[in-house]
């Protein structure tokens, strides 16, 4: 299996697009698909801030990209939260799920024309395959976790990640006001 971990984000990308169209075309399915989008685009999400983010960061050079895609993903994670308590035949879904789409596919689409391709020029395949392999083990243990429930590790990696000074020394509920306000 090719475990290039620039491909492997790219396959899950494909996914989140091809569940939109789904979430979009067969309001029926929404009660199945909302809880398959949340439980696959959550733990992308924290597989990439967990083992993608630092390495981008520090061997890549990408740190304003990480910085930004580290905001866009405490957004997405606000959208989905509100999405999944949403009723799905609801007027409100319609507007939330747009939201949902509109705010991930921005970050889709940044991160293939930045974060991406900056990783594929200056990490090695070698480094690429470790990287693609942590990921997917990563995602693999982040699988049934919830938007909005972070631990306090994972909160201070997406502090950091976002560039937030001192995240070592916050207590668990200063991270989360943190993250929260990376999009506000």
């Amino acid at each position: 299996m090719n475990y290039d971990v620039v491909d492997l984000i790219k396959q899950d990308h494909r996914e989140f697009e091809r569940l939109f169209h789904e979430l979009r075309t067969k309001p029926d399915q929404r009660p199945l698909l909302v809880p398959t989008l949340t439980a696959i685009l959550t733990a992308h999400s924290r597989a990439e801030e967990a083992e993608v983010y630092p390495v981008a960061r520090k061997e890549a050079g990408e740190t304003e990209e990480v910085e930004h895609s580290q905001e866009e993903h405490a957004e997405a994670e606000r959208l989905l939260a509100t999405l999944a308590e949403t009723d799905p035949e609801s007027a409100d879904f319609e507007k939330v799920l747009k939201q949902v789409v509109d705010s991930v596919t921005h970050h889709l689409e940044e991160e293939e024309e930045t974060v991406l391709p900056g990783m594929r020029e200056r990490l090695s395949d070698e480094r690429r395959a470790e990287l693609g392999k942590a990921f997917a083990a990563s995602r693999a243990s982040h699988l049934g976790d919830r938007p909005g429930e972070q631990t306090r590790d994972e909160l201070e990696l997406q502090a950091r990640n976002a560039g937030v000074t001192g995240a070592s020394s916050m207590s668990k509920e200063e991270l989360q006001r943190e993250v929260a306000a990376m999009h506000d």
